[in-house]
């Protein structure tokens, strides 16, 4: 632990002409982050590499006030130190400074007035090979008392990038025609907002099917032109399942997605009856789960349809899974089977499956994954966390994708994950004869365009597989 250090002023009377004082300070790009959030400035030149590649320094240069701010901090905590008022400040840019750069801060004391107590420094800043990138001068008032205090301990910083692994989902679409998408009773201004913006970006061609009159309204509440879009009929939410479904049948959709309708009313057509969109594998849900703090995406299976899985139903859960992280570019997903423990313990089910799972995987019942378990979830995520517990696998710590014990586990675990750890999930029905987005009522326009996305990729690559 960093031991906490005290901060201590020179009074006017103290300094002394040709005092001097420096720090080095290494930009990374953290920093460049922070200071264009601070400052609100976004300019290309500093957050946009492909811009800044064509640009006259042709690469990422910081902030010029990014120097100026070194010299500041100089100023208020060492030189003259705490008590110190700026009266004024002028800077020259002389060189910019890349990402990598170690620059040396130095301020020096030019002269002094008693009078007012104003302290005139040069101020200067050279990077790592000499080059002056940053020269000028300050003027302050210098403190009268002598101040000593313990240094204030900063909150540690972490930068997050709200929803980028889902807008990378949607940049991956790009090459793909959009997919015929039969949009369920999109009856209220989520669903149908989900669904239009997913038109706009050139995901989907939607078919709205449900009661007109009540689709139109929505549209019409939440100012959303629906006129070049086109609307199957039917009277109810059960009647606009099951002619989603008849669509798929009749090849005029690829994919269903699932609007203001219980999901078990959506599944029911799905799956039920003579006419449905069965396959020989089992039907599961996949939270693909855009986590900020890792640094992949993470699929969560099975958290919505499957309530208590056995170790045949699990088999197949896992297999539609490593199925969608290929279709998601993930070419060996590392699959962590999850429990309470990570040892084999006959007390505990989940701990039996998962090493049954593992030999079936060894055996080629499962295919095209890398699978290790029981883990526990800090295992899964956390090489730290392996590391101390002497978990030596291919999986802890670089999960792909986290099976999960039954529903209410998985449930619980992608919640926590959004409210706690500010995650969006985008959700998606794999195991029928086409994609479905199952979306919840709490899910943002962003996530719904997501899981469109994914049901594009998974689409295209069904084609280019072949049906399950």
């Amino acid at each position: 632990m960093e031991a906490v250090s005290d901060i201590e002023n020179r009074t006017f009377d103290e300094i002394r002409v040709g005092d001097s004082v420096s720090l080095s300070r290494t930009l990374t790009k953290q920093d460049i982050e922070l200071f264009a959030v601070m400052s609100g400035d976004v300019n290309p030149i500093h957050v946009d590499e492909a811009f800044a590649r064509d640009d006259m320094f042709h690469t990422i240069i910081a902030h010029g006030m990014w120097g100026g701010t070194l010299i500041s901090t100089l100023l208020g905590t060492e030189l003259p130190g705490p008590g110190t008022i700026y009266r004024s400040q002028t800077l020259n840019f002389r060189n910019p400074v890349v990402l990598g750069d170690t620059v040396v801060v130095t301020v020096t004391v030019r002269e002094k007035n008693a009078a007012k107590r104003d302290v005139i420094l040069d101020c200067r800043v050279v990077n790592q090979t000499g080059k002056v990138v940053i020269d000028g001068v300050a003027t302050v008032i210098a403190p009268a008392e002598k101040i000593q205090r313990t240094r204030v301990i900063l909150p540690e910083v972490r930068l997050e990038e709200p929803g980028r692994r889902h807008r990378e989902l949607i940049v991956q679409t790009q090459g793909h025609d959009p997919i015929r998408i039969a949009v369920v009773n999109p009856i209220d201004d989520l669903s149908l907002a989900g669904a239009i913006e997913a038109a706009r970006a050139k995901l989907i061609i939607p078919i709205l099917i449900g009661p007109p009159d009540a689709i139109k309204a929505a549209a019409n509440a939440s100012g959303i032109d629906i006129s070049g879009y086109e609307i199957a009929p039917v009277t109810d939410a059960e009647a606009a399942a099951a002619k989603a479904v008849d669509l798929v049948l009749a090849c005029s959709a690829d994919a269903i997605m699932k609007g203001a309708l219980h999901t078990d009313a959506l599944m029911h057509a799905v799956v039920a009856g003579d006419r449905n969109l069965r396959t020989e594998r089992r039907v599961s849900h996949v939270f693909v789960m855009d986590v900020p703090t890792y640094p992949r995406p993470l699929l969560i299976t099975d958290a919505a349809i499957n309530i208590y899985p056995d170790l045949e139903a699990k088999r197949d859960i896992v297999q539609n899974a490593i199925e969608l992280a290929h279709a998601l570019g993930i070419e060996r997903p590392k699959v962590a089977i999850l429990s309470a423990v990570e040892t084999v313990s006959p007390k505990i089910k989940s701990t039996l499956d998962a090493a049954a799972l593992c030999k079936m995987a060894d055996r080629g019942q499962i295919t095209g994954g890398i699978l290790d378990g029981p883990l526990g979830f800090d295992n899964a995520v956390s090489a730290d966390a392996a590391k101390t517990k002497h978990i030596v696998s291919p999986v802890a710590g670089q999960a792909d994708i986290l099976l999960v014990p039954d529903l209410e586990a998985g449930n619980m675990l992608a919640k926590q994950l959004e409210y706690l750890a500010d995650a969006d999930g985008a959700g998606i029905v794999l195991g029928a004869r086409v994609p479905i987005v199952l979306t919840s009522r709490a899910d943002k326009t962003l996530s719904r365009m997501a899981s469109c996305a994914i049901a594009l990729l998974l689409a295209h690559h069904y084609r280019e597989q072949g049906a399950l």
